[in-house]
């Protein structure tokens, strides 16, 4: 029996490399080799490898319930979890949904604002808005607010119709037309990550949630990437001083240990589900939902916001970041650099742009030969690191791309 990677074209890549074990910022190879998680795991560790307070909270919960049906059942975890959350984000969002990955928070999320509509009797509300260059995931209703791209090109005929805009003043005029059709519009705050790492601005963002308001549109920020501290904020939306209708947490959330997400929404929008009628229920649900052991690793994770200098090694890594990308601006094969907080983007020039380009093989066989992992984008290099990267790492990374561009 042979395994089957994700994203892995194996008649074209070299085989997988065998993981031992992790500790910070460093994976450990079978054969003896030391590597620097650029990307944390695919954006998923924040506070590093093997952090001891979530490995311990995980055991402990373990030891006391490891699952329970979290239809009509809760347990002291989920409610901790419940708890932590609401102190950190608006007070206005304040129902949550437990699910299992950051696909499934955008499927949550997508399925409430649909029946949200219908239950209050307005189903010519069904359609959504996203963004061009989007990405949300890969099951059918994430993929289908995603952009057309090699992802997604094999599935058309199970993607739903979704509108789709560059720009504030594309929405506008869409909105205005439209707003008896559209149900809400979701997006990715300021950064589009698989889409190449592409950053709009605040104000863009404000903007986006200005028209929606005005026009009876709920906005869905998509928080899956850029929540917990990854754009310097603890959400992307802080940037732009807005509260959505409903955002999705996953990845960090349980610092890259187990599978889980939130889709947490306004108390207005849980109101038009609360009845005696029981056709008004959400039917959706995870065998996993809620699960004890993603939770007590959710409650470390945030736990470690607290009693970690997190913010500061944020910082400390903006600036290493600024430093590095101010010199690589100028290198001949470079297009464009971009930042925001933890996530660094250099763009190359490649005569075949785009995810598919031969750049990508070329730099990640290179990459790993010198001891970091990094997994570009195409031809967009990006550097997500845990937040516990040392800053030597940090620059010997940066030196290793700087070689890189001279092989191309």
């Amino acid at each position: 029996m042979k395994i089957w990677h994700p994203y892995t074209q194996e008649a074209t890549e070299l085989p997988p490399i065998l993981i031992d074990r992790g500790k910070g910022a460093y994976l450990y190879t079978r054969d003896g080799r030391r590597l620097i998680d650029g990307i944390s795991s695919w954006w998923v560790n924040l506070h590093g490898h093997g952090h001891p307070v979530i490995a311990a909270a995980i055991a402990a919960q373990a030891r006391k319930l490891e699952h329970v049906i979290f239809a009509g059942f809760t347990h002291e975890a989920a409610e901790e979890l419940a708890e932590r959350l609401a102190r950190i984000l608006p007070p206005e969002l304040n129902r949550m949904f437990f699910s299992d990955n950051g696909s499934t928070a955008v499927e949550v999320a997508l399925k409430i604002v649909m029946q949200y509509w219908y239950n209050r009797a307005e189903p010519t509300k069904c359609r959504i808005v996203a963004l061009e260059h989007a990405y949300h995931g890969d099951t059918i209703g994430a993929m289908s607010v995603s952009a057309d791209s090699p992802f997604t090109a094999a599935f058309k005929v199970l993607r739903l119709p979704v509108f789709r805009v560059h720009n504030p003043a594309e929405l506008e005029e869409l909105l205005s037309a439209r707003r008896n059709e559209i149900a809400a519009m979701i997006v990715e705050p300021l950064v589009q990550g698989a889409g190449g790492m592409k950053m709009y601005s605040a104000s863009d963002l404000k903007r986006f949630q200005q028209l929606c308001a005005e026009h009876n549109v709920l906005l869905i920020a998509d928080e899956v990437f850029t929540g917990l501290g990854r754009t310097g904020r603890m959400f992307a939306c802080e940037h732009a001083g807005i509260t959505p209708d409903l955002i999705c947490l996953s990845k960090g959330l349980t610092g890259g240990f187990l599978p889980f997400a939130v889709t947490v929404c306004r108390r207005d929008i849980y109101a038009a589900f609360y009845s005696e009628d029981r056709s008004r229920t959400f039917f959706h649900g995870h065998s996993y939902a809620g699960n004890p052991l993603g939770c007590a690793a959710a409650n470390a994770t945030l736990k470690i916001f607290e009693t970690e200098p997190v913010f500061d090694r944020i910082s400390a890594m903006e600036r290493i970041h600024s430093m590095h990308l101010a010199g690589l601006r100028k290198h001949p094969i470079v297009v464009d650099v971009r930042m925001l907080g933890t996530i660094a983007a250099i763009e190359l020039l490649a005569d075949d742009a785009g995810y598919l380009s031969r750049v990508r093989s070329r730099l990640y066989n290179f990459f790993i030969e010198h001891g970091v992992l990094l997994r570009p984008l195409g031809n967009v290099v990006y550097i997500v690191p845990p937040y516990i990267i040392e800053p030597d790492d940090l620059h010997y990374t940066y030196e290793i791309i700087g070689k890189a561009l001279e092989i191309l």
